[in-house]
């Protein structure tokens, strides 16, 4: 540092007063650099901020996700019935029902097999309806070729 020195005492005082030369580069304060950067704990802090709030919305988005889809109304398709009997190697003709399972507990199906023709080849009818007001949900129906079947009416059989 540069200091001036006043070699001409003042009135009333002691001696020379010293004191330090103004340097134009020289910081006036200390707490921030003077290319004004920020500091690696406040970039720290504000990125934790901005995380915590990111989650924040996330976490609400899948609450209200979660919530929509339990309201979604879920469609009841007779393919569900058709995929069952495709696993069967034997078909017996006539008329058959039930009821489903949750969390279609609603709904109750019917399906009717014939033999349309003397090759063992069935045709499926499938109808899935609502049992509060008997309305009719989904319908299908099906060809299937099962050679190993009893013989069915066109053979001159009884079915079951």
């Amino acid at each position: 540092m540069n200091f001036a020195c006043d070699s001409q005492p003042k009135a009333g005082g002691r001696g020379a007063v010293i004191l330090p030369a103004a340097t134009p580069h020289a910081p006036l304060h200390r707490g921030r650099p003077a290319n004004g950067g920020f500091t690696l704990l406040e970039v720290m802090i504000a990125a934790g901020i901005l995380f915590m709030c990111l989650f924040a919305i996330l976490a609400v988005l899948a609450s209200s996700l979660r919530n929509a889809r339990s309201l979604r109304h879920l469609p009841v398709d007779a393919g569900i019935l058709a995929s069952e009997l495709s696993l069967t190697n034997k078909l017996y003709e006539g008329e058959t029902s039930g009821k489903f399972d949750e969390p279609f507990a609603d709904y109750e199906w019917s399906q009717n097999i014939q033999e349309v023709s003397s090759n063992k080849l069935f045709q499926a009818d499938f109808i899935v309806r609502r049992r509060s007001d008997h309305a009719v949900e989904s319908q299908m129906s099906i060809l299937l070729f099962r050679p190993e079947s009893p013989a069915g009416s066109l053979e001159g059989g009884t079915g079951r």
